[in-house]
């Protein structure tokens, strides 16, 4: 089957292939809007042989994504820290040249030969919390059980339990 041109005689052009991995991984699922719109205006960049040469500004993206600049830089930010794009070469405000981007998810030419893809989002995790909070409060002196009274019902209103503690006169 012939493809389908359009009313300049060419044909569909270019496409972005988003592998169900891609799509279902944790990493794609947290990405933000405005660092999914950074991505595929990237992809439009990449021809087949200048990955690790993409060129895209904070205010270029600001601009044509329509969004702040500082949500256009959190959202390379958050696309390098998921492994989706590589910072290449950094770019010079006064030498008025943009930042190199790499695209984890494609092949990278070089001197040396074809580099696979390195598919960085792979590895990535949400970040958990496991350190304890800088000033926890101290414990609390009102137990967090409800006991239930050895006489009454379940409507009963809870009371509160305290414990005795050295040098109070709290609780009964």
């Amino acid at each position: 089957m012939a493809r389908k041109k359009d009313k300049h005689g060419n044909g569909e052009g270019q496409y972005v292939n988003l592998p169900y991995a891609q799509l279902k991984s944790p990493a794609w699922r947290s990405l933000s809007g405005a660092a999914l719109k950074v991505w595929f205006e990237l992809h439009t960049r990449f021809n087949g042989g200048n990955n690790g040469k993409l060129h895209l500004s904070m205010n270029e993206a600001a601009k044509l994504l329509r969004i702040s600049k500082s949500t256009a830089q959190r959202a390379f930010a958050e696309l390098e820290e998921k492994g989706f794009v590589v910072l290449q070469n950094p770019g010079s405000w006064y030498g008025g040249r943009a930042h190199e981007w790499r695209l984890t998810t494609k092949r990278m030419h070089t001197p040396k030969g074809k580099q696979l893809a390195t598919n960085d989002w792979r590895h990535w995790q949400q970040k958990t919390e496991v350190d304890p909070p800088e000033n926890p409060s101290p414990k609390a002196m009102v137990s967090n059980r409800n006991p239930r009274p050895a006489t009454g019902t379940a409507r009963e209103p809870v009371k509160a339990h305290f414990r005795k503690t050295p040098g109070t006169n709290l609780g009964p």
